[in-house]
């Protein structure tokens, strides 16, 4: 297990031993089916061809999502560019529910597209919109046109036009491993660069606002936590204690930063005001406490703990301190994140009797747990701001990748990234 995964379990992977051997856990996808939904090729103003296929990237977010299927090109019996052209009787014949169409029409600087729904049962328009920019914006246009298209459909906000950060590794010889920091489209696509350095960067974590980013970095030979605004690469350290300083969090006004530190003896949570940099402590236990991650209230941290015995999730208020447990089912649930509505905890997860470490995702309510991953070694899991979809890291043919899963289990797809060991996904919010 390299450096990147001990430092963001945070010495609880020692608890739980090896992950190893075959994987034994059945995963369901649901019995139910994703919504067929046809999305036509873009037409464009006298036969240009752009360089972005728009059509094909609204097509996957919305497959991404769970919720839809794509018509394959290949079975559309007509490729209608606007609502005249739309022959409903056709989308009928091939089962589809939805059709979208986009067009490129003449305007100012740059492009603009022009876009609508249509529901083929009542064969009428839902939507219609322009969105306008340069070559280069194809596709945040194109997931723009996503998110709309979605919201209308189900009524949940798109979140196809978020970032993703992670960690990519790349080992040039025993002693010699480059770290990156990258920002992507949740899709990975266009990544770019905030950082790199030959010490591990583990634990980014966005900011509500979506323009600061916390990490942990090794540059000093040893754990620090730093804040770093995206557009002007401004970065400060703001933890210099002894011992561990990892797992930063941010609450949900961005006006503090919890986070884990050993400086007491043991790990324990620890939250700082970032205006006035005080720090104080929230858990006080023998056991190890880490990986903390907020309610929306601002006053709840949910966070690992192993002071029944095994790696848990328990959840504590701030103010008064107490501490209860939130996980009961599996002998192994750390790294607690929360979807948007709070009513599900998705984690890694270990079943009784086994040892690989899978992504699940409990039911607050109910209490009931579902597993989520098909793969073994899972970790770091993160969930879209909408909370249609997750992604986490795992090892897939030797090499770390990043998998990204619908929530509702019917869509699992590997994310395409840059070279080497790939990790440490962490998702942004919604933004402006």
């Amino acid at each position: 297990m390299n450096i990147l995964i001990r430092v963001a379990l945070l010495g609880l992977t020692l608890l739980a031993g090896v992950a190893s051997a075959a994987d034994p856990l059945v995963v369901s996808s649901g019995t139910d089916r994703a919504i067929p939904i046809a999305v036509v090729p873009f037409a464009s103003q006298g036969g240009a061809v752009l360089p972005e296929d728009m059509a094909d990237i609204i097509g996957k977010d919305l497959r991404n999502s769970g919720y839809f299927e794509p018509i394959p090109r290949q079975n559309m019996i007509s490729l209608p560019g606007q609502a005249s052209e739309v022959i409903y009787r056709d989308w009928k014949a091939l089962g589809a529910q939805y059709v979208l169409t986009g067009s490129m029409v003449p305007g100012g600087a740059g492009l603009q597209i022009q876009y609508a729904l249509f529901n083929v049962t009542t064969e009428q328009q839902m939507l219609t919109g322009t969105v306008g920019g340069t070559t280069a914006q194809l596709r945040d246009m194109a997931h723009f046109i996503s998110d709309q298209a979605f919201e209308k459909l189900t009524g949940i906000k798109g979140a196809f036009s978020t970032k993703l950060l992670f960690v990519t590794a790349e080992r040039f010889s025993v002693n010699n491993t480059r770290y990156t920091l990258q920002r992507a489209d949740y899709d990975g696509a266009r990544a770019v660069t905030l950082l790199q350095s030959r010490e591990p960067i583990v634990s980014p974590s966005y900011a509500p606002d979506g323009r600061r980013i916390a990490y942990v970095s090794f540059e000093q030979q040893r754990p620090r936590i730093f804040v770093q605004n995206i557009d002007t690469g401004r970065r400060e350290q703001v933890t210099n204690f002894e011992g561990l300083n990892g797992a930063p969090a941010w609450s949900p006004d961005g006006n503090r930063l919890a986070f884990t530190l050993s400086r007491d003896g043991n790990p324990e949570i620890y939250v700082m005001d970032m205006g006035s940099r005080q720090v104080r402590r929230v858990t006080n236990n023998a056991a190890i406490d880490t990986e903390p991650f907020w309610g929306k209230d601002g006053q709840t941290i949910y966070f690992t703990s192993d002071r029944g015995g095994k790696p848990q999730i328990y959840k504590t208020n701030i103010a008064s301190g107490a501490a209860e447990r939130v996980t009961f089912v599996g002998n192994y649930n750390a790294n607690p994140k929360l979807s948007a509505d709070e009513k599900t905890l998705v984690m890694v997860h270990r079943q009784e009797g086994f040892t690989v470490f899978k992504v699940a995702a409990q039911d607050l309510q109910r209490g009931n747990l579902r597993v989520l991953s098909e793969t073994s070694l899972d970790e770091s899991p993160t969930v879209a701001p909408n909370g249609a979809m997750l992604i986490y890291a795992t090892r897939q043919q030797g090499r770390g990748v990043l998998m990204l899963v619908s929530t509702n289990g019917r869509v699992r797809l590997p994310i395409p990234a840059a070279q080497g060991e790939i990790r440490e996904p962490s998702w942004s919010p919604y933004l402006n």
